[in-house]
C-alpha cells in the first residue's frame, strides 16, 4: 500500500500522487473523462491512463492539463517528481538508477543491446518484451525508461560515452520502421557535445569485455563505481581495485573502436542500409 501523508491523506509515492490529483481535480471540475479529453483534444484512454497510474502521459498533455485546471505548473512539477521517481523501476536496478540520476558523468560498453539512456520507445519495448515483460508492466517500465533519457538533455546533463559493439546494430527490431527511428535516433545524439557514440567493428575479433555490457558512473564526489551485466545477472561493483580492473579493460576496446566521426559515419551506413531492406 502506498504511504499516506498524515495531514492530507493522499499518497507519499510521486507516480500515485501524481495520479491521484489529477483524479481531484476531474472531479472538481465535474467532468467526464470524454468531456476532458473532448476538450483537450487528446486521447480519452490516455488520459484514463494517467488518472490509473498506468501512464504519466507526456509534458505536452500535462501542460493542458495544468492550464485547464488553472493549476499553472503543479501537475507539471509532480509529473516530473514521477518521471524520476526510482521505485517505479524493477526493484534490483533500483540503486543503480538513484546512481545514474546523480552521475557527473558516465562511460558505457554495449555488448548486446543499446543502453537504455539511448533507447527509443519502439527497441525499449521490444526489448523488455523479450524479457518477459507485458500488459501494464510493460507500459510502466517503457514510459520509465524514457524517463531516463531526458538525463542526456538536461541543461546540466552529464558527459556520456558509449562503445557499442557493431553485433548490437546488426540486430534490427522486427519492425524496420522503429529500427530505423532507433539508428537516426543514434545519429542525433551523437551530435550532442555531451554525448560520444563509438562502434567497435566485428573484425577486431574477441576483446577484453566481449560478452559483458558495463557502466562507469562517476558521482560529484570523484568516486567511480561499475555497473555489469551478463546474460542473467547484474551487479554493482564498487571496489576500487576490482573498478580499476574493469576501466583498464574498458580502455582496452576503446582503443579498437572507431572514431566517434567514424563511429557517426558508420551508423549512417546502417541507416542506409534498413532504409533499403524491403519490409515484410
Amino acid at each position: 500500500m502506498p504511504q499516506r501523508r498524515v495531514v492530507t491523506g493522499r499518497s507519499h509515492e510521486p507516480r500515485a500522487r501524481f495520479a491521484e490529483e489529477l483524479r481531484l481535480l476531474r472531479a472538481g471540475k465535474g467532468v467526464s473523462l470524454r468531456e476532458l479529453a473532448e476538450e483537450l483534444g487528446w486521447d480519452a484512454s490516455t488520459l484514463g491512463k494517467m488518472e490509473s497510474g498506468r501512464s504519466l502521459g507526456s509534458p505536452e498533455i500535462v501542460e493542458a492539463l495544468d492550464q485547464y485546471y488553472g493549476t499553472p505548473g503543479m501537475l507539471l512539477a509532480l509529473w516530473e517528481l514521477a518521471v524520476g521517481d526510482p521505485t517505479q523501476f524493477v526493484e534490483k536496478y533500483r540503486a543503480y538508477m538513484e546512481l545514474e540520476a546523480n552521475a557527473v558523468s558516465l562511460w558505457h560498453y554495449a555488448s548486446a543491446n543499446l543502453p537504455g539512456l539511448l533507447q527509443t520507445p519502439g527497441y525499449a519495448r521490444e526489448f523488455l518484451t523479450a524479457g518477459g515483460l507485458d500488459g501494464d508492466e510493460l507500459a510502466v517500465q517503457v514510459e520509465a525508461r524514457m524517463g531516463r533519457r531526458e538525463l542526456l538533455t538536461e541543461e546540466d546533463a552529464p558527459r556520456f560515452r558509449t562503445i557499442i559493439s557493431e553485433a548490437v546494430l546488426r540486430t534490427p527490431t522486427r519492425d524496420p520502421a522503429e529500427w530505423q527511428e532507433q539508428l537516426e535516433h543514434l545519429r542525433h545524439m551523437s551530435e550532442r557535445k555531451n554525448v560520444t557514440i563509438q562502434v567497435v567493428p566485428l573484425s577486431v575479433g574477441l576483446h577484453a569485455l566481449t560478452n559483458t555490457n558495463t557502466m562507469f558512473l562517476r558521482g560529484a564526489d570523484g568516486r567511480t563505481v561499475a555497473w555489469v551485466e551478463t546474460g542473467f545477472t547484474a551487479e554493482l561493483i564498487e571496489e576500487s581495485r576490482e573498478v580499476e580492473r574493469l576501466q583498464l579493460r574498458y580502455d582496452l576496446v576503446r582503443d579498437l573502436a572507431l572514431s566517434p566521426g567514424e563511429s557517426r559515419e558508420f551508423i549512417r551506413r546502417v541507416w542506409e542500409e534498413a532504409q533499403c531492406e524491403p519490409s515484410t
